[in-house]
């Protein structure tokens, strides 16, 4: 069930991705200033590249559910949701202090990753 709804979201948070690097691309450009328009940048590609790290963790638990490929699985979609939305918040609102909430994203997108590499760990034993 679990490795369902992880893939699930990571769908979802595969099209979001396209769609807002769309944005980005075609729309942002004329309305924020290049740095901003790089932060935004940054916000679609480490989705992008955690979507597919949930992606993995799917799949992998399909075959082998463990609590660390959960925890990865929530850890990965937090860091997106804190992370990527926050600098998408940042350069849409430009409120700063929203920055501030990018690296507890940060530190869930570390912490999936130590949890994915001791389900992996986990399973060789």
């Amino acid at each position: 069930m679990q490795a369902q709804r992880f893939l699930l979201i990571a769908s979802v948070f595969g099209a979001l991705a396209v769609i807002l690097g769309a944005f980005g691309a075609h729309s942002l450009e004329k309305a924020v200033d290049a740095k901003m328009l790089q932060r935004f940048h940054t916000g679609v590609e480490y989705q992008f590249y955690h979507t597919f790290a949930l992606l993995v963790v799917g799949l992998l638990a399909q075959h082998s559910p463990q609590r660390y490929l959960q925890y990865a699985g929530y850890a990965f979609i937090t860091g997106i949701l804190l992370f990527s939305g926050s600098l998408y918040l940042y350069v849409l609102s430009g409120v700063t202090a929203i920055a501030i909430i990018t690296p507890l994203g940060g530190t869930a997108f570390i912490i999936g990753w130590v949890c994915l590499a001791f389900a992996v760990k986990a399973k060789a034993d």
